[in-house]
This record gives structure tokens, sequence and C-alpha cells, in this order.
């Protein structure tokens, strides 16, 4: 996700940079969300403001994925909140630059293998050089980054979601109840075959809008179609894993009480379900 500002918007020498600090090994962390915006990005508080050569950022970005193990941070500011989305810049800051301070690892329901923390700006001085576009086309750079990135959050979820299926046919083969495997029973045959229909659907709607993406396509509305599907699904599916397990599955003995953690952000990060639906909508009627 990182990544995807400097793709879109960087110039040779800027992706030569972002990029060649990444083949040595460093990390990226994309720096939007903050305490008080979070799906609504227009409610940016983080100010940049041009002082020289330089921009000067301060401001707080809440919950960041490896916000502290990354090298480089792709961060959004606004000019003046008075100027909403068009005073909206995309920067690229190197992590060790003065001024840069992390705040302590969130303590996560899921996804605790991922390091996720505020990433705090005070007077942290940012070349003019490191500005992703012009003045004023964050937005359009936000916006561009979140409609590749969605068809991989997507991914993600489906692989979630095949991880608590197949967890769940496993043991439904294996445990046995009144004196045959649980499979036998119609009502956990039905269970499996809508977590397959879920899956499946799941899987087929994130690489229809990959492959829009890599025609040159419109694939705003598939990707946004894809995400929300395979986030439901995967809360679904690892929902009934839980069930087919029974006691069990409420049990950090056995692997289906992770998925089910893993699986609710799937609904929450890089979009929740609900703005992901309204997306859709609007493309719908825009046509």
């Amino acid at each position: 996700l990182a990544t995807d500002p400097v793709l879109i918007a960087g110039n040779h020498q800027q992706k030569k940079w972002f990029y060649g600090r990444m083949n040595d090994g460093d990390l990226a962390a994309f720096c939007l969300t903050e305490p008080g915006a979070g799906s609504d990005v227009g409610g940016l508080s983080t100010r940049c403001i041009r002082d020289g050569s330089d921009y000067i950022l301060n401001g707080t970005k809440q919950f960041i994925s490896n916000g502290g193990v990354a090298g480089m941070y792709t961060v959004f500011a606004t000019l003046d909140k008075k100027r909403g989305y068009k005073g909206h810049c995309a920067f690229m800051v190197d992590r060790h630059t003065p001024g840069i301070t992390i705040g302590p690892p969130e303590d996560k329901l899921g996804i605790r293998s991922s390091n996720t923390t505020q990433v705090i700006f005070e007077d942290v001085r940012v070349p003019a050089k490191n500005l992703l576009g012009k003045e004023g086309e964050g937005f359009k750079i936000c916006m561009k980054t979140l409609d590749l990135s969605r068809a991989a959050a997507a991914s993600m979820a489906v692989g979630v979601a095949q991880g608590a299926f197949e967890c769940a046919i496993n043991y439904s083969q294996e445990r046995t109840q009144f004196g045959q495997p649980i499979c036998k029973f119609q009502t956990i045959q039905f269970m499996l075959a809508d977590m397959a229909m879920y899956v499946e659907t799941a899987r087929l709607l994130y690489q229809k809008a990959c492959s829009l993406q890599d025609m040159g396509l419109p694939f705003t509305q598939m990707s946004s179609l894809a995400k929300c599907w395979a986030g439901d699904a995967a809360m679904k599916v690892a929902t009934d894993a839980v069930q087919i397990y029974g006691g069990y599955g409420y049990s950090k003995e056995y692997p289906v009480e992770k998925y089910f953690r893993d699986a609710k952000i799937m609904q929450i990060f890089e979009g929740t379900a609900q703005v992901q639906r309204m997306v859709i909508a609007n493309s719908i009627i825009k046509g």
C-alpha cells in the first residue's frame, strides 16, 4: 500500500530513491488514518506548511501498519483544512527525520503479528523534492492508491477464508458424534457448501478486478465489489468454521479462533465494508 502513491505520482528520481531503499531492505508504511479521520479522508488534520525548500509536517497518524518498523513513509497532509480535498498533499518521508516519534504497538484483536502504531510528526522537515505530484493532488493520489490496493486486500481476505474453510473440512471429517463423522450430517454439509460458495465467488471477484486493472480498463467498482464481498466472506466463513468446531473452536488450542480474529479486520481496513458499498452504489448510479 505504501508503495502505490510513489508508483502513481512519483517521478523517476523519487521512484529510484523509494524503491531503491526497499530493495536494500527497508520496509514502508502508508500514513493516512488519523485519530479523527478514518473513512473521512477529507477530515485530515496533519498540516504541511511550505518553508523555503522544505515542507514542515505536524500531526498524528493512527493505526499505521509497519509504523514502528518502516524506514520510509508515504504521508498525507493538508495545506489548510478550509481548502478541503483541494489542500491535500502526499509526501515521501524518511523515518529517521528529526521530529518523528512512534507510539507503542496497538494491542489488537487480530493480525497481531502486524506492527501497528501511531506515527507522530512534530515540526518534521521534508524536502520539497519529496512532494509526490503537485500541491493539492494528494486526495487524487490517495483515491487511486486505495483503488489499486483493494483487490490485494480482497485476496488477503480470501486467504483467511480459505484457511478457515480447509480447517472446517478436515475437522468435520475427523470429529465423530452420534456414531459418525459430523460431515455426514446435512446441517454441516450445507454449512460447508455455503463456505465453498463464499470462498470461490470472492476469489473470482478479486481476480476479475486484477484482470481489469492489468488490461488498463476501469476497475474501481470491481475492486470495491471484491474488497467488500471478500471481507464479508472471510468473516462469514471464519464464524462458521468456529461453529463447526463447536467448543473447541473457541479455544486457542485450535487454529480457527485465530482465523476468526484475523477475519474481522478485512471488513475494516483499506476502506470499511460500508464505504465499499457507498463506492459501489455511486458507481452504479453514475453509470
